[in-house]
């Protein structure tokens, strides 16, 4: 995989047009949509809402190819220079058939999203080699105060052909080396339960020579380990030349009374043993303040360091 040809997309400049695109759950709230945008226009960009931003299908934003002729559309219209989400939640694995991807790979652009937009992360760097940014969203980072480290940092990727270097945590909270060591890899990965729910489709790209980054959020202890032993089962865990764990947010037992073993008993038992290097509480993922990772760059994570550095940049 180091020597996989990449396709990086065109940096954005202020006065671009940004497409906004709901691929999984309805935003119901068109304050958050409107203060969404008003923010993204307040730093000088042109902003288009996808035609069926608003629709709702039950727990999801409009039908499956509601969704997808947004994303496709984005991807189409040459005066969108880059696509944001609304949010995540469910439903954006429905939609991987239905992507043009001869399309995304004609035409690279800007995608940002995390959480269910793993899977469109995955699926487009599988089928196009594109990256992609896993970072904030409009409805959920960007219409309240955005946090101004995530910010920063956030534009800086996007807006800047440079490499970024090192993700430095001063600011975050303090990673911990699980297993010390040193690698180079391709930056992959995402939320662990959309990685997993894609696995053994054609839309899951290979792991060989990558550092993989996992997190989560919402989960109980046993199934929080049941991902992890599919991930572990699939050999991906085994694939990947490093690991990074970001943010395990509300992992609880939910009924502390039974016996248990707790997220660190689980990750030791996975990750222990491993002769690569391993960091954990990496500051990414569901939270506030966090790094905006570029899937499908090169990376070099030195867990004796405490520290992952951007050998590249993520923008041509």
């Amino acid at each position: 995989m180091g020597k996989l040809k990449i396709i990086k997309p065109p940096a954005l400049h202020r006065g671009d047009v940004i497409g906004i695109i709901a691929p999984a759950s309805p935003v119901t709230s068109d304050e958050k949509i409107e203060k969404g945008v008003n923010y993204l226009e307040q730093l000088g960009y042109k902003v288009k809402l996808g035609k069926h931003v608003r629709a709702t299908h039950g727990y999801l934003a409009g039908t499956d190819s509601n969704r997808a002729h947004d994303i496709n559309d984005m991807f189409k219209d040459k005066q969108v220079k880059a696509i944001f989400s609304l949010r995540g939640g469910y439903g954006t694995p429905r939609l991987l058939p239905l992507i043009n991807y001869k399309l995304i790979k004609q035409n690279p652009k800007i995608l940002v999203g995390y959480s269910d937009i793993t899977a469109l992360q995955l699926a487009i760097f599988k089928k196009t080699n594109l990256v992609t940014f896993s970072g904030p969203m409009v409805s959920v980072e960007m219409w309240n105060k955005i946090d101004p480290a995530t910010e920063g940092i956030f534009w800086t990727m996007l807006l800047s052909t440079k490499k970024f270097g090192v993700l430095h945590n001063a600011t975050f909270t303090q990673t911990t080396p699980l297993r010390r060591g040193r690698e180079t890899g391709i930056l992959l990965g995402g939320n662990l339960t959309l990685i997993a729910s894609i696995l053994g489709s054609q839309y899951i790209p290979s792991f060989k020579d990558s550092i993989l980054f996992l997190e989560e959020v919402d989960e109980q202890n046993y199934r929080f380990d049941r991902l992890l032993n599919q991930l572990a089962l699939s050999k991906i865990l085994e694939q990947a030349k490093g690991i990074v764990i970001g943010q395990l947010t509300d992992i609880v037992q939910k009924d502390p009374t039974q016996p248990f073993l707790t997220v660190e008993e689980i990750l030791a038992e996975y990750f222990g043993k491993m002769k690569k290097p391993i960091l954990t509480n990496f500051p990414y993922g569901h939270i506030p303040k966090k790094f905006t990772l570029p899937f499908g760059i090169s990376v070099r994570v030195d867990a004796g360091k405490n520290q992952i550095e951007l050998l590249e940049g993520a923008v041509s």
